[in-house]
């Protein structure tokens, strides 16, 4: 792991996955942007910190999900920071029986299991006509860009640098992604639009890119998305189930599941696609012998 200078005091912690920005407040006192993984990440992360004497005084959250939250909980109670996040999502961290309800698939226990580290107090909610929050001094910019989770936000920092987290994906995730996720890809593909009236003067993407300008990485992210979506579309022959669609989408595009809990993240993924043919009027869905398929329009 490496720390990157952006721009001023906007710096980035490169974990070989994900890149972590973070603004200094002063020479000891950082405000971070996310947290990163627990599995795989903490330990780096936290020798970093402790090696280049950092404090870490506040967390600013773009999202709840575990690659950007799994640190939060272990942070706050070793530097006792205050914690922003969008509220809806803040609600979800909540407590193990509300992540519990956006997890449906999974039983109580297996939420305690793979996701128990994310429960948290959020010390600052932000609102979604919030355009901006001040941590400990320092004001942020906000832009609300939901889709790839409920209330998914980008920070701008001082310094004029947007993170903009996973509104974006970067060229290099683009040449490996099989089913990029959004929980809600239409709205996800709106907020991709909105990311053409920012001006920054640097941009993070957190899997895994940092660009001067993002007009081209826009148009096609949004075309890679929809090319995706195209893809399931043509996976639909007659009147199938989400089931259907599934062993179908798992054995030819050559996804690799070995576990329930894989089993359930892809799934999740899939289904994204699938409604936003629903959504859009390309496909509908029906009664079919007692059970719920999906048809062509």
């Amino acid at each position: 792991m490496k720390i990157i200078k952006v721009k001023g005091n906007t710096f980035c912690i490169d974990t070989g996955m994900t890149y972590i920005p973070f603004y200094k407040v002063n020479d000891e006192e950082i405000i971070l942007l996310d947290s990163g993984w627990a599995q795989g990440e903490r330990e780096g992360i936290d020798s970093l910190l402790e090696k280049n004497k950092f404090k870490v005084v506040g967390i600013i959250c773009s999202h709840i999900h575990i690659d950007h939250i799994g640190n939060v909980s272990y942070f706050k109670k070793k530097y006792n920071c205050k914690i922003a996040m969008p509220a809806y999502e803040a609600l979800i961290c909540s407590s193990l029986i509300n992540l519990k309800v956006y997890y449906g698939k999974q039983t109580l226990s297996e939420v305690k299991q793979h996701f128990g580290h994310m429960v948290f107090e959020t010390d600052l909610m932000i609102l979604e006509d919030q355009e901006s929050i001040n941590m400990c001094g320092i004001e942020f910019e906000i832009l609300h860009t939901p889709g790839h989770s409920p209330a998914h936000i980008c920070v701008t920092t001082p310094d004029d640098v947007a993170y903009v987290a996973d509104a974006l994906i970067s060229y290099e995730v683009m040449k490996g992604a099989k089913m990029p996720y959004a929980f809600i890809l239409k709205e996800d593909l709106e907020s991709k639009e909105k990311l053409y009236d920012l001006k920054s003067s640097k941009y993070i993407v957190a899997h895994k890119g940092m660009y001067d300008e993002i007009t081209k990485l826009i148009g096609d992210n949004i075309d890679f998305y929809k090319g995706i979506a195209e893809s399931v579309y043509d996976v639909i022959d007659g009147a199938m189930t989400m089931e259907d669609i599934m062993k179908f989408v798992i054995k030819n595009w050559n996804i690799g599941v070995k576990s329930i809990y894989k089993y359930a993240v892809v799934e999740k993924m899939l289904k994204s696609y699938v409604e936003y043919l629903n959504e859009t009027g390309r496909i509908k869905l029906i009664m079919d012998n007692g059970f719920l398929k999906y048809i062509k329009e």
